[in-house]
């Protein structure tokens, strides 16, 4: 019988996305960057978007394997424009497309009372964290739906939320609007996919010690108090968002679809 107690004789589980290909997007830093070196880890070659920290991609993707493992892409995402634009930038370095991680997104570190909120904010916000998304997910699903699958599966979505889409967050209101409306889209785009082969789910992260969250979480009184609405009593850090998205495309989760899978230290009950 096989010894299933001594760790340096029991075999491992492969989270394997080996012949994969996935668009990473928000990719050069925090959740993104812990997700482009675990997919890589896994296999999978990996496309990955970024803004304005080019030199930190670069380093990146050299350290990723380089040219034709790992590709950094500049792109701005804050319209459906430049979201498809990604998309097809992706798949001509790929040449296929098997995972989309929608990953990047904007939250203004300042409190806005809804009555103060600006129409730029609003917009800028939902344009980034949404509008953009729905670019993404478009162009990703025509490409696809148009591919030869791989063990009869075309594709995997995951959209990353936060715990904020769910209990709301006072005085950013336009960040919880943008992120509850990527719930209801996994949903839709599970209901609407899953019978072709393309599975969608949802990554909701709670706090999580990354340069978004950095004022917040080193501002003493702030980090105080968010501190005390997390029952494991710290922050999470990238990797520990990374992993529930890499399993999400992975054939051990060949079942789930739909899913909101939150990662919060157990936030999102007591809050």
């Amino acid at each position: 019988m096989e010894n299933v107690t001594n760790p340096a004789v029991t075999p491992g589980v492969a989270l394997s996305l080996a012949g994969r290909a996935a668009l990473i997007t928000g990719g050069s830093r925090g959740i993104g960057a812990a997700a482009v070196r675990l997919f890589r880890s896994a296999g999978a070659r990996v496309a990955f978007s970024y803004r304005t920290t080019q030199p930190q991609a670069f380093d990146l993707a050299e350290t990723c394997g380089g040219p034709g493992l790992c590709h950094a892409l500049q792109q701005e995402l804050s319209t459906p424009t430049d979201g498809a634009t990604l998309v097809h930038t992706a798949v001509a370095a790929l040449g296929r497309l098997d995972c989309l991680v929608v990953n990047h997104g904007v939250w203004p570190p300042h409190d806005e009372p809804i009555s103060a909120m600006s129409d730029t904010q609003w917009r800028t916000t939902l344009g980034i964290n949404l509008d953009s998304t729905f670019g993404l997910i478009r162009a990703a699903v025509a490409q696809m739906q148009r591919q030869e699958p791989i063990a009869g599966v075309r594709g995997h979505i995951v959209l990353v939320a936060s715990t904020a889409a769910q209990r709301g967050e006072a005085f950013h209101a336009d960040y919880a609007a943008s992120k509850g409306a990527l719930l209801s889209l996994t949903k839709s785009l599970s209901s609407e996919l899953a019978g072709h082969g393309i599975y969608a789910n949802c990554v909701a992260p709670g706090w999580v010690s990354t340069d978004m969250s950095a004022a917040a979480l080193t501002h003493p009184e702030t980090s105080k108090k968010v501190l005390a609405t997390i029952p494991l009593g710290r922050v999470a850090s990238p990797d520990e968002i990374a992993g529930p998205i890499l399993f999400l495309c992975t054939h051990w989760a060949g079942f789930v679809s739909g899913e909101i899978f939150n990662v919060n230290g157990g936030a999102v009950l007591v809050g």
